[in-house]
């Protein structure tokens, strides 16, 4: 199983960025997805979820409102659209399967995304 996330990248606070995640390895279409995010000197943590039909969303209570989950099974892809970022937002974001918010494989390399004047 192998995750490549990317669309990380610099930001000024109130920007926006999309992030997408390619899956291979799995039958993509089976799997809830779910993105989590690591701040230096912090645990990683959950940032949001989606089935595997594209419903069922959850989202983490320190973004809710600004983040949207979304994913394209046809191209094995999740996504995370990122909206009016802070710099508290700042962390290395990767995607993998979820099971009861919960990530199911290794890690991918991640992207860096970073909120800073």
């Amino acid at each position: 199983v192998q995750f490549v996330e990317s669309g990380g990248g610099l930001v000024q606070p109130g920007g926006s960025l999309r992030l997408s995640c390619a899956a291979s390895g799995i039958i993509f279409s089976s799997y809830a997805m779910g993105w989590f995010r690591q701040a230096p000197g912090k645990e990683r943590e959950f940032v949001a979820k989606i089935d595997w039909s594209g419903g069922n969303i959850g989202v983490a209570d320190s973004v809710k409102g600004r983040f949207t989950i979304s994913r394209d099974n046809a191209k094995n892809t999740v996504f995370l659209q990122m909206d009016s970022l802070k710099p508290e937002d700042t962390a290395v974001y990767y995607c993998n399967v979820v099971r009861n918010m919960r990530p199911q494989w290794s890690w991918g390399q991640g992207t860096q995304v970073t909120v800073s004047s």
